[in-house]
């Protein structure tokens, strides 16, 4: 299988809907995404990710699914206690980086920029959600990797229009990188593409494949 995470367009967030900009943005990701051989659309149920995928869902002639745990995270203080930038992920992992730790320790819920940051639980949910959903795609995870319970005998490719957050927080998971490392990794501009190819064949453990990461290059004339 090959997971195609796709973010929204230009967004007015305000009113969870996209631009002129982000319309134009929509339209040229759906003709890039023509050629990738789409079978399924699946969308965060936001209105600023549904509606740059319906333009998707109308030139290949696909329903849009609603997938609930790919909605944006929150984030902000848990406490009265304030936190660093309000707990915005990327500036925290940019400040990291320029403290110079490291963005790769698995323990970073613990850190003082996520132990009281609400978006901790909204990326285990994020995780646990997206583990769920893989298994109507017969990947199942067991501990570090996914187990693939039937054989396919070519690639399915699934489009998942959704957010820079939650997209983190999933290919994170599924790549076993840590969300703040991937928040500062692939800084994902909108309808940006990042592609994941799982194993085809049943009953391997092996990571899945980075085939593309936060490919914008369709965008480059709006």
């Amino acid at each position: 299988m090959r997971l195609i995470f796709i973010r929204h367009g230009e967004p007015d967030y305000q009113k969870d809907c996209l631009t002129e900009v982000g319309k134009v943005q929509a339209e040229l990701a759906a003709e890039r995404l023509r050629e990738e051989g789409i079978d399924e659309i699946w969308s965060s149920p936001l209105g600023r990710a549904y509606e740059t995928a319906q333009v998707t869902s109308e030139k290949l002639g696909l329903p849009v699914q609603i997938l609930e745990c790919m909605r944006e995270l929150q984030w902000g203080s848990t406490t009265e206690e304030k936190i660093f930038a309000d707990g915005h992920p990327w500036d925290i992992a940019d400040r990291i980086a320029r403290d110079g730790t490291d963005l790769t320790r698995t323990d970073w819920r613990e850190s003082p920029y996520f132990k009281t940051n609400r978006v901790s639980a909204c990326v285990d949910q994020a995780e646990s959600g997206i583990d769920q959903w893989l298994k109507r795609f017969d990947y199942v995870r067991e501990g570090f990797y996914y187990q693939h319970k039937k054989d396919e005998e070519q690639h399915r490719t699934i489009a998942l229009f959704c957010h820079g957050g939650s997209s983190s927080a999933a290919i994170g998971h599924i790549l076993n990188l840590p969300f703040p490392y991937v928040c500062g990794l692939l800084h994902t501009d909108f309808t940006g593409i990042t592609i994941l190819r799982f194993e085809r064949q049943a009953g391997t453990g092996l990571l899945p494949c980075l085939e593309l990461g936060s490919d914008s290059r369709h965008i480059l004339s709006v």
